[in-house]
């Protein structure tokens, strides 16, 4: 397996899917959202997996203007505000190769092992 978890350092869920790979003894690399967030390509593979960009949006993110702002923008728009406004993502995002995750999901994850 090739996990990588994206989230950031101080959020809970992303704490407790670190400890949940960890228990089990699989490696995974973890990714800091506020110093390099997602790639174009990673962020398009999570929209496949996750079933498209509505599924990734936080909607108890912090900034709630401008996640209202991108819900109202067109497609192309949209996916250039998240991908320079990554703070509206709800995470963590955990992805195994194809497959993807959005928030804690250790069902999904047990699956992969």
């Amino acid at each position: 397996m090739n996990i990588q978890i994206f989230g950031t350092k101080k959020d809970f869920d992303t704490k407790k899917a670190e400890r949940f790979f960890k228990e089990r003894g699989i490696k995974y690399q973890f990714i800091d959202m506020k110093e390099k967030g997602m790639s174009r390509g990673e962020f398009n593979a999570v929209c496949q997996s996750a079933g498209g960009v509505e599924n990734l949006l936080d909607p108890d993110c912090r900034d709630r203007e401008l996640l209202v702002l991108i819900q109202h923008l067109s497609p192309e728009d949209r996916l250039e505000k998240i991908l320079e406004n990554q703070r509206v993502i709800r995470t963590p995002v955990v992805r195994n190769g194809k497959q993807a995750t959005v928030g804690y999901q250790p069902e999904i994850w047990k699956r992969w092992e």
